[in-house]
């Protein structure tokens, strides 16, 4: 808007211009990442791998893992999380760095452990240090995603899908809870860096 008599010299626009700069830049970098431990507390657990076989929270004891929802019929974000998930694994490998890569279905009733196990193949998984879990109800993963991870599972009465959140969570030996990622989109730059620090204390 034209003003008559305002004058403003090219000083006292190029400061505003370069702050609005800065905060766009610290956005964008700072966005869908936790920069302060959430230091939740993961709950005991005794579920169902996808070989059948007991898979519980002491077998991650003393380890580093990264934990996502995602049931095998998702039509929308899951095969991508996968995918992405996948991808860690690979980018773990190169840079010979160990940690669990755990995967809870949100649809347990469907998902027996057959089921998962034929999923994951798809994306050509290393099975040696991933874990695609089952075997509780839906009731029980709704509880443990809200109690452990603060992230929602709910069933859509419409359809035979599930709404769930899309974050990865990076977890401490201990079952703590220090990170959470974009499942969509990952940071594995910064994953592999906050992997990286835990795996060396």
């Amino acid at each position: 808007m034209f003003i008559p008599g305002l004058r403003i010299g090219r000083s006292q626009l190029i400061w505003p211009c370069i702050l609005l700069f800065m905060v766009c830049v610290m956005t964008a970098c700072t966005r869908n990442v936790s920069t302060t431990p959430l230091n939740y507390k993961v709950d005991s657990f005794a579920f169902t791998n996808q070989d059948g076989a007991a898979f519980s929270l002491d077998d991650l004891k003393n380890k580093v893992w990264v934990a996502g929802f995602i049931f095998t019929s998702c039509t929308t974000v899951c095969p991508g999380m996968t995918h992405n998930l996948a991808r860690l694994q690979d980018k773990l490998k190169e840079e010979g760095l160990e940690a669990e890569l755990v995967l809870f279905s949100v649809d347990p009733e469907k998902d027996s452990p057959e089921v998962l196990k034929q999923y994951m193949e798809k994306f050509k998984v290393d099975f040696t240090n991933w874990h695609a879990l089952t075997g509780y109800s839906d009731k029980d993963i709704q509880a443990f995603a809200r109690d452990s991870f603060k992230t929602s599972v709910v069933k859509d009465p419409r359809s035979d899908q599930v709404t769930h959140g899309t974050s990865f969570f990076l977890v401490d030996g201990t079952g703590t809870v220090l990170f959470d990622y974009d499942g969509e989109d990952p940071d594995y730059d910064k994953m592999i860096r906050d992997i990286r620090l835990k795996a060396e204390v």
